[in-house]
């Protein structure tokens, strides 16, 4: 008799636990540029990129060759052992990239990075507090997972957490129907009577932002409320922290998010697509601060791998020569697209996004968020090859982030298909 083979799925519910919520149960097997592969041979396009990771495609060249060079040479010392080429050559650039005068601290993860970017700053500030928003995502440690307020579930069962963290509300006119500059001043009246009513400015160390908001719905905010945080910000001296670890990278067409706003943070943190899925993170503070960061009171073994570093050079490299000019225009073109498919089909309540980090929201008859039919149109998406995830903390947001070497023909591709999903629902 002869037995069905088990799927990487089938293997997986059996050593696994279900704490990792994931979008598929796809047993991927290979993946180049915009494409992966299934277990059964099925190619899908690959819109999800690995959540923001693979930002110049799967397995670009450049990046595996630069990373099979350094394995051939050394695969790791230890940051806290010795000093590596790689290693500084990247910390060299990072500072470059952010006007010099910067220096750069290596981790493996994003939530890694924003906790050393938290004890940085309470290090040198010497105060106890932290402010970040509503809406916003960190990370899934014990001290992100406070700062994070984008869904109560990844709180629950694990109260209390870091003390002394507020929240303050985030710029959202789509959802408020304000104006943007209404809904600007809004937000910044309800962060100063945050001050006037729940913590002192001189307690507060740092204020943490995404400058665009990644798993609560890519909201993108007007420029004024990231220049007025960084006035209040000099005026009580309080850091200002940017989480740019969706929207680094060439994400929005640009290598950071924060050059759209004109405003620069004190403290960068960077991770997802730094090294095009090689585990890496960075912190980058100018020099007058992390030189107040004493040796011994932060660390880490693997920050900073030889081979991540290696990769994260090329992946930049790529950037810089052709991913960021075609995410620029690219991401004009796909969000023509969606612009076209908004007037088409009702329910698309508003298409927004910088780059290639885009995004469109679904709301019933009623305006209200409308959840199931972004669930279907998923659904529909993936039987049909085209891998899509969604955000919003009413999950009725479908976000869109191919590489920025994505082709006029993937994205057409991808219209095609979101087009023909709304016919198929709407019918």
């Amino acid at each position: 008799m002869t037995q069905t083979k088990l799927t990487l799925y089938d293997r997986a519910l059996k050593v696994l636990p279900p704490a990792a919520m994931r979008a598929t149960t796809l047993g991927i097997v290979e993946a180049q540029g915009s494409y992966v592969i299934d277990e059964e041979g099925k190619r899908y396009l690959d819109f999800a990129s690995g959540v923001g990771v693979t930002n110049v495609g799967h397995n670009h060249p450049r990046v595996v060759e630069a990373a099979k060079q350094q394995m051939e040479k050394m695969i790791h010392v230890g940051h806290n052992v010795a000093y590596y080429p790689s290693y500084l050559e990247l910390a060299e650039k990072l500072s470059h990239l952010n006007g010099g005068e910067h220096m750069v601290y290596f981790s493996n993860s994003g939530a890694e990075a924003n906790e050393g970017a938290i004890k940085l700053a309470k290090k040198v500030t010497k105060r106890p507090a932290v402010i970040s928003f509503k809406r916003g995502f960190h990370g899934r440690t014990l001290g992100t997972t406070t700062l994070t307020a984008s869904s109560a579930a990844y709180r629950e069962d694990y109260e209390g957490l870091l003390p002394s963290v507020y929240h303050a509300e985030f710029p959202y006119p789509f959802r408020s129907g304000l104006s943007e500059e209404e809904e600007c001043a809004r937000c910044l009246k309800q962060l100063q009577e945050l001050f006037q009513l729940q913590v002192s400015p001189q307690s507060v160390a740092a204020i943490l932002v995404e400058p665009v908001q990644g798993e609560g719905g890519y909201i993108v905010p007007p420029s004024r409320f990231l220049q007025e945080l960084r006035q209040i910000c000099d005026k009580h001296g309080i850091l200002l922290i940017f989480d740019e670890i969706q929207t680094g990278f060439g994400r929005t067409g640009k290598m950071f998010a924060y050059e759209y706003f004109g405003v620069q943070p004190d403290i960068l943190v960077l991770a997802k697509g730094i090294a095009s899925g090689f585990p890496l993170s960075a912190i980058v503070a100018r020099r007058e601060l992390m030189e107040q960061w004493p040796a011994g009171t932060h660390g880490g073994t693997y920050g900073g791998n030889p081979v991540a570093c290696a990769a994260a050079l090329a992946t930049i490299s790529v950037l810089e020569e052709e991913g960021l000019a075609n995410a620029q225009q690219m991401g004009r073109y796909f969000k023509s697209g969606l612009a076209t498919l908004q007037e088409k089909f009702k329910g698309i309540g508003e298409v927004r996004g910088l780059g290639l980090m885009l995004a469109m929201e679904l709301v019933d008859d009623n305006g209200q968020p409308d959840s199931q039919t972004v669930d279907a149109l998923r659904r529909y998406a993936l039987e049909q090859g085209l891998i899509l995830l969604t955000c919003g903390t009413d999950k009725n947001v479908i976000r869109f982030i191919p590489p920025t070497t994505v082709t006029r023909e993937e994205v057409d591709q991808a219209l095609q298909i979101i087009n023909e999903g709304f016919q198929q629902l709407q019918s």
